[in-house]
């Protein structure tokens, strides 16, 4: 199956990133979200992003022309219809990714695949809210998605091959190297990067280091881009919070308790970059 018609739920961060990755590849998107100022300002960010590559030069004018004029912005549903594929890409939370679900597939074909942007839920419960569990799959981009190489595919329990197939092509399309996952809390990468992210929120909380030298601690020491406090102010507060609860209501286990710390600086509203204070302060 060959997908040239791609819909994106929620034209957030990881919406507008994955609607990017599409268009730039000449892949046909329809865009939306549930408001009209919502749909535009993923929309002015994906211009915005090209805009960067174009000062690059890793594109040209025509290309950001071409890659803008692949989008189709709607906040109506019925808009997705013509997509092979619709992937979910709204906020990390249970019931309203069950909700939307839900609605898509009363609303889709039958033959329509559909596919969620989670970093931790259960495939095979999220594809529990619909009537086809084996067009139904995990696709976890990672933040930026146009500079991101990675992407998970998760299948549920019962993903068919033909589904995972699909998707997977696309992920190649899209220039993206994909793995497959097992339905799993966390997955691969959130199960593993996550309960270091909230061991440093631990080191901080201690004393044992400032920020600064966790961070610079962990790029010299163990050779990462990017710190683990700077990476959760880039992925968000309340993002890292969320998926540590998902793995320690999951797995029950006391490892994965969420720092007091993190869950101070989330009810504080400090969510890192996307609020302008997080661990560091991105004030201008």
């Amino acid at each position: 199956m060959s997908i040239q018609t791609v819909g994106v739920v929620g034209a957030g961060t990881m919406g507008s990133g994955i609607a990017q990755a599409c268009a730039v590849k000449g892949i046909r998107v329809i865009l939306i979200d549930i408001s009209q100022a919502a749909v535009d300002k993923g929309l002015a960010g994906i211009s915005k992003s090209l805009d960067r590559l174009l000062t690059k030069e890793k594109i040209t004018a025509a290309q950001k022309d071409a890659a803008l004029a692949c989008i189709q912005t709607s906040t109506d549903y019925a808009a997705l219809k013509p997509a092979q594929l619709v992937i979910e890409a709204a906020t990390e939370n249970h019931e309203i990714k069950n909700k939307i679900l839900a609605q898509l597939d009363a609303l889709l074909a039958p033959e329509t695949l559909l596919a969620t942007n989670t970093s931790s839920i259960s495939i095979t419960q999220l594809a529990a809210a619909t009537s086809r569990p084996d067009r139904f799959v995990g696709m976890h981009f990672f933040n930026p998605v146009p500079m991101m190489a990675l992407v998970e595919i998760i299948r549920g329990l019962q993903t068919s091959d033909a589904t995972h197939a699909a998707v997977t092509e696309l992920a190649t399309a899209l220039g993206k190297t994909p793995i497959t996952v097992r339905n799993s809390s966390g997955f691969v990468v959130n199960r593993i990067l996550l309960p270091m992210i909230n061991e440093a929120f631990f080191v901080l909380s201690e004393g044992v280091a400032s920020a600064e030298d966790i961070d610079a601690g962990m790029k010299l020491g163990c050779n990462h881009p990017i710190g683990p406090l700077a990476l959760a102010d880039m992925i968000g507060l309340d993002v890292c919070l969320a998926i540590m609860e998902v793995l320690h209501q999951q797995f029950g286990d006391g490892k994965y308790r969420p720092s007091p710390l993190l869950r101070e600086y989330v009810a504080a509203g400090r969510l890192g970059r996307k609020t302008g204070q997080g661990v560091y302060s991105y004030a201008k």
